[in-house]
């Protein structure tokens, strides 16, 4: 008897959005469950858009009114043509715009005031292109959107799918299967959406909902996040991000997605090379795009793929395997050598077979006979053999162990009929369906899908089935991430004090264009928000600065200050172990004499002197504003090897001190920081307080910082203090101007 599907109810049909629903949901849903379709700019010209669209949608009989509509002609494909809007037998509700770009924004508007609800722009020829009367037409037509309210997906775009409806508004010709499956999937290209859709019906994974938004000029692809996590029938959503153009959208569909408990599997394209140009400190050089992409929506729960292989592998698990409990792993091989694979390729990912309980090992024990190595992954090839029962048991003992939270079975499905396998399968999905953990097939090896495998796939819903070892951990690993995350993560504001906000205020207003503060003004800005900062005064003479060594306590350190010098190191700006008034003459009168050699003559406020403090370990701690995900915070070892070790972890900000505590443990500077080989611990709460104020200072900036840059950050066992600090200004004409 086949078990019980643990997808949820596809009735997407049956849904409508609640009177409280936002109303981005409610607007979404007209688009996808509409009551006619209006296709504009039909013609039956062979093999056009407009023709293909009109087959799929009688192909699949969808059920609402279908109206093609062009002036010039009275009938096509056999049926009446109507001149225009106000000739149509109902009101339109779903409009296809297939007229060329100069046309297109008329009918939106035409549309609008007929009484339609939601348009496809199939349309191409806007901001896609980069002439004169292109990026016109896309912004008349993103006019035209805003000030009628449609819900409209495109321009550029390939159509959509709603399979509760037998929608299928697509110019894609290969065959459908229209049942409203479990998974949805959104994203700007339309090739893409349309090839993750066939693969994953080529596995037996059903889709009940595809839209292609191309040009975003009304709905991005959050905005069908937000509405596939409020739709009950989905249980994943499938993205494909070219970029994010409104973080807070996006983080908020997120977060939605996150509290329904549905992942988000994005398929993210590319870095953002002006994210990395706007930030001209170390920091920003090493939060590109796609890192900070990451540090950002894991925690919202996005699991990102880096590519349509591992997308496809990671959808199924999703799809079919509930988030573990844990992460104790069992497995049954009935080979020695894949036994071998599996160990070396779940170690690899961080992650380890579980010792088994003792009743279940010695219900294995009694099983196997005398002699029987009982392990985890569990070989049974060889009792298998003698013994063809000893298999099902086995996995049964697995399954049934309070000791494992994922069990694993190392087989593939048949390509034909086979009625041993074919039972065996069975079984254990009735097993998975009665079970509190997902049960996973895994194939080492990518095997490819028969019409009969496809079908046997479909009858059992309970397990999950994997192709490619790999990828499949990969898949694992990120549904065991997924199951440590909260449904509801609180909010973190900025716990900055109005002295602090008022300072910032007065330094950015005082800044008056320029490209950053020189290292005295911003360490003076970071230490108003609760960064601990060195003892240092500027000096504009070698007898003030004698004076100021003395006054601090040998040793100190000398460093120019100028707003033009952004990495004093590189020109001979700092000098190290000052030990005498001698000595504090030299420095200052030598780093004078580089600056004033330097060819763009920077301006010199003056020599710091600073205190030098006794470090046993070199940190980074640093801030950039992304031009995607917005305003990140960075730490990790530190000092002038900072890009050959890369040892960093990245968050978004505001941060309080707890995720503070989170971002440093994961790096190697964290693990010494806790004592490493005997080594006393570290001071980590002045990196702490570090971290969170850099992050409140990002938070009240709003865009107007591009980076901050502290390096070093120094730590012993008794403080920790910001003895260099670069502040970098969001001001693109002045950094434009400076060469950076």
């Amino acid at each position: 008897m086949e078990a019980p599907a643990r997808t949820a109810s596809h009735s997407a049909e049956k849904w409508s959005p609640s009177s409280d629903a936002s109303d981005i949901v409610k607007r979404i849903h007209a688009m996808l469950h509409p009551r006619n379709i209006v296709l504009v700019g039909a013609t039956d010209k062979p093999g056009n858009y407009a023709e293909r669209i009109w087959n799929n949608l009688i192909k699949y009989q969808y059920g609402g009114g279908l109206y093609p509509v062009n002036a010039k002609r009275e009938t096509i494909w056999g049926v009446p043509c109507y001149k225009d809007f106000a000739s149509l037998p109902d009101k339109p509700d779903h409009v296809l715009v297939l007229v060329p770009a100069r046309f297109a924004v008329q009918v939106i508007r035409d549309a609008a005031a007929a009484g339609a609800r939601s348009a496809t722009i199939v349309t191409s020829g806007f901001s896609e292109l980069q002439d004169e009367e292109s990026q016109r037409l896309a912004v008349e037509l993103q006019r035209a959107v805003r000030e009628t309210g449609l819900a409209v997906t495109g321009p550029n775009c390939l159509g959509n799918l709603s399979a509760g409806e037998k929608l299928f508004t697509n110019i894609d010709d290969r065959i459908v299967t229209m049942e409203a499956g479990p998974v949805a999937i959104a994203g700007q290209s339309g090739a893409i959406v349309m090839a993750i859709r066939q693969a994953l019906e080529d596995r037996g994974v059903g889709v009940g909902y595809m839209v292609t938004t191309g040009n975003e000029t009304g709905l991005e692809t959050p905005d069908l996040m937000a509405y596939f996590a409020a739709d009950p029938s989905v249980r994943v959503i499938v993205v494909y991000l070219e970029g994010v153009r409104n973080t807070k959208v996006f983080r908020e569909a997120c977060k939605a997605a996150r509290a329904a408990g549905k992942p988000v599997i994005a398929l993210k394209l590319g870095t953002s090379e002006g994210g990395r140009a706007a930030a001209m400190a170390h920091t920003g050089a090493l939060a590109g795009s796609i890192e900070t992409f990451d540090a950002i929506s894991t925690r919202e729960g996005v699991v990102r793929v880096r590519g349509l292989d591992e997308l496809i592998e990671t959808t199924e698990c999703f799809v079919h395997a509930d988030p573990p409990k844990s992460n104790r792993l069992a497995a049954v091989s009935l080979s020695g050598g894949k036994r071998g694979l599996l160990i070396d390729a779940f170690h690899s990912a961080g992650l380890n077979f579980a010792p088994l309980s003792a009743s279940a090992t010695e219900k294995l024990a009694k099983m196997l006979g005398p002699g029987s190595i009982v392990g985890n992954p569990l070989d049974a090839g060889f009792a298998a053999v003698v013994d063809p029962s000893v298999y099902m048991q086995s996995i049964k003992v697995m399954i049934d162990d309070p000791d494992t939270d994922i069990v694993i079975i190392d087989a593939e499905l048949p390509k034909a009929p086979h009625a041993l396998r074919e039972r065996n399968l069975r079984i254990v999905n009735d097993m998975a369906g009665a079970a509190s953990k997902p049960v996973v097939y895994i194939s080492t090896m990518s095997i490819g899908f028969t019409e009969f495998t496809k079908g046997l796939r479909k009858s059992l819903p309970n397990i999950a089935v994997m192709q490619g070892l790999d990828r499949a951990v990969g898949a694992i690993k990120s549904l065991i991430d997924y199951a440590s995350l909260r449904k509801v993560v609180p909010e973190i504001a900025s716990s900055s004090n109005a002295p602090a906000r008022a300072m910032l205020e007065k330094m950015l207003k005082s800044a008056n264009g320029a490209a950053a503060l020189d290292e005295v003004a911003s360490k003076k800005l970071l230490k108003a928000y609760g960064i601990p900062v060195s003892k240092e005064e500027i000096a504009q003479t070698a007898a003030e600065a004698v004076k100021i060594a003395k006054k601090i306590g040998f040793p100190v350190v000398a460093k120019v200050v100028s707003a033009e010098i952004l990495h004093k190191s590189d020109i001979g700006g700092v000098v190290l172990n000052i030990n005498s008034a001698a000595e504090v003459k030299k420095a200052f009168n030598d780093i004078t004499t580089r600056v004033k050699k330097l060819k763009n003559k920077p301006k010199l406020e003056g020599i710091l002197i600073a205190q030098q403090v006794k470090a046993d370990l070199e940190l980074v701690v640093g801030a950039s504003l992304d031009a995607e995900m917005g305003p990140v915070v960075l730490f990790g070892t530190g000092g002038v090897d900072i890009e050959l070790m890369k040892d960093v972890a990245l968050a978004g900000a505001p941060l309080d001190a707890d995720e503070a505590k989170q971002l440093i443990h994961k790096t190697k500077a964290g693990v010494k920081i806790k004592g490493y080989r005997g080594k006393p611990a570290l001071h980590e709460a002045s990196a702490i307080k570090a971290l969170v104020g850099l992050s409140n200072l990002m938070a009240d900036a709003g865009n107007r910082i591009a980076s901050i840059d502290v390096n070093p950050f120094l730590i012993n066992s008794k403080l920790g203090v910001a003895v260099d600090g670069l502040i970098v200004l969001n001001n693109a004409a002045a950094n434009k101007a400076a060469g950076h």
